[in-house]
């Protein structure tokens, strides 16, 4: 009751705040000193967590991980909370948690706050949050760790927390609900602007344009995809990751056809003046026309469709489709539809080849038992098999891959931006482990990540390149991991030369300056 009372005064006059301070061109997002860290939740890669680590104050500074969306009754000192932040790097990480209200308004429970340097909010259901802190003295001590420089940061329902007004913030399981009386004010590290997460993983990036925006037309609307994060310092909002981020509300042009522009990792965003402020695009050594050079032939629709990827250290120089159609729920067209891999589904393989599966999963011969749904007047899930469910689990977990599958015949479908996290997740020997799965210590062995691949030397450089077929038609996935460079082409075109035009993109991409 507490919360429902608090924020239904505070949201009335929400919108007439932002109106206020847009129309006098004061509005401020970011905080003055220190960093709020937004990510779209699923499985990250280390570049978020040593983002977060490092505006912690480094290896050393006290973090606090806060897994009240979770919605459990308790949690352990030591588990998954902690363990994965010890992995990357962090030597000092607690829990922090509490469901009692006038615990967490008590001196005793904030002094650990006063002493850390980072705040983790979990995931989960936003509005546990909600009612464990807000208006505490916890939420408090929150804000001034933001004050004195430290770093709040969260992702799922961590991240929607983050922001002022509160999106997907209802008193229940239902996701659905975007705007909720009641829960509709977030903590406000970021003032102004709303947080959605999971969107392209969920196919969530109609949900703020159609839901939001209408209602309260001055607020800034951000997102994220999973595995990818808003580096926020001033109002100044970077993104690195995986994937993208997205901007609605802002004044540049949106997409043609959709109603948010998208931020690559590496571009950087003026949150406060909702401008960009620079395009990673901008400074790719790989030439826009060398691009549309290499991939004339698929404008045309009838060519059968053609998608690209270059990234190097983190930044997404080129990710473009030829030849796509739009996609429904404005998803991006390097993300749906898949390809065929052909050949390259060797990749998948030899990762399923070295990570083991779980016991118990499966029956002989290789598939797994129908769903016994349909003895209740279900439609039975159709039975894979195991490299099926290889794919669709212990190989894609690990990276975040939602719409990878693979056929019975063993034919892997894929698209740019999933393989994209794949290359990076083998970048890290952690990402697989030939260890027992059950097994969650940290010494577990990583797999061999040139299996599968070819590996080739090329301008005196070595690369592990797989094609979609033996003489490297079709498609190309190259990648150089001691460069952190990749360069993936996916084609419908079994004449097409894709060993040469990744070819052409590496040279570029790798040629010094």
């Amino acid at each position: 009751m507490f919360a429902i009372r608090r924020f239904a005064l505070l949201l009335s006059c929400v919108p007439l705040v932002l109106t206020a301070q847009a129309s006098k061109g004061t509005l401020k997002v970011g905080p003055a000193k220190g960093t709020v860290i937004v990510v779209g939740g699923g499985s990250m890669g280390p570049e978020v967590y040593k983002a977060f680590i490092d505006a912690a104050g480094g290896p050393d500074a006290l973090i606090l991980t806060v897994p009240n969306a979770g919605g459990a009754e308790s949690y352990p000192a030591e588990g998954s909370n902690t363990r994965s932040w010890k992995q990357n790097g962090a030597h000092n990480v607690q829990v922090l948690f509490t469901t009692d209200r006038k615990v967490a308004d008590s001196d005793a429970f904030v002094a650990l706050i006063k002493k850390a340097g980072g705040i983790w909010f979990e995931g989960g259901r936003q509005f546990h949050l909600v009612d464990a802190y807000a208006g505490t003295k916890t939420e408090a001590a929150f804000n001034e760790l933001l004050a004195r420089g430290g770093v709040v940061a969260g992702s799922s329902a961590g991240a929607s927390i983050l922001g002022d007004f509160l999106v997907r913030g209802a008193p229940s399981n239902n996701n659905f609900i975007m705007d909720s009386p009641g829960y509709q004010k977030g903590f406000a590290y970021l003032r102004g602007v709303g947080i959605d997460q999971h969107v392209v993983a969920r196919e969530r990036l109609p949900d703020l344009a159609d839901s939001i925006i209408p209602k309260y037309p001055t607020l800034l609307a951000i997102s994220e995809d999973e595995g990818t994060a808003w580096v926020v310092r001033g109002d100044t909002g970077t993104i690195i990751g995986r994937n993208r981020g997205f901007v609605y509300n802002g004044k540049d042009a949106t997409d043609p056809g959709s109603p948010f522009l998208t931020l690559h990792p590496g571009d950087r965003y003026d949150l406060g003046a909702r401008k960009m402020l620079h395009r990673v695009a901008s400074e790719s050594p790989v030439a826009p026309s060398l691009v549309k050079s290499l991939f004339a032939k698929y404008e045309n629709a009838a060519a059968g469709g053609a998608t690209v990827l270059v990234a190097k250290d983190g930044k997404v120089f080129v990710d473009q489709s030829f030849g796509i159609p739009a996609q429904a729920r404005y998803m991006p067209t390097t993300t749906v539809p898949n390809f065929s891999l052909g050949r390259m589904s060797a990749v998948f393989e030899a990762i399923c080849a070295q990570v083991p599966e779980p016991a118990g999963r499966g029956r002989a011969g290789g598939a797994a038992a129908p769903d016994s749904a349909a003895g209740r007047g279900r439609a039975a899930t159709p039975p894979q098999t195991a490299f099926q469910r290889c794919v669709t689990q212990r190989a894609s977990t690990p990276v975040g891959l939602h719409k990878t599958t693979a056929t019975d015949a063993g034919d892997v479908l894929s698209n740019v931006d999933e393989l994209y996290r794949l290359a990076l997740g083998l970048e890290q020997p952690r990402t697989y482990t030939r260890g027992a799965a059950a097994d969650t210590s940290a010494t577990r062995d990583p797999i061999d990540a040139t299996q599968g691949w070819k590996t080739e030397t090329a301008g005196g450089v070595t690369r592990y390149a797989a094609y979609g077929t033996e003489t490297g038609k079709r498609s190309a996935f190259v990648r150089v991991p001691d460069r952190h460079a990749t360069v993936i082409v996916l084609t419908n075109d079994d004449a097409a030369d894709a060993k040469s035009i990744a070819d052409a993109l590496m040279a570029k991409l790798l040629a010094k300056p």
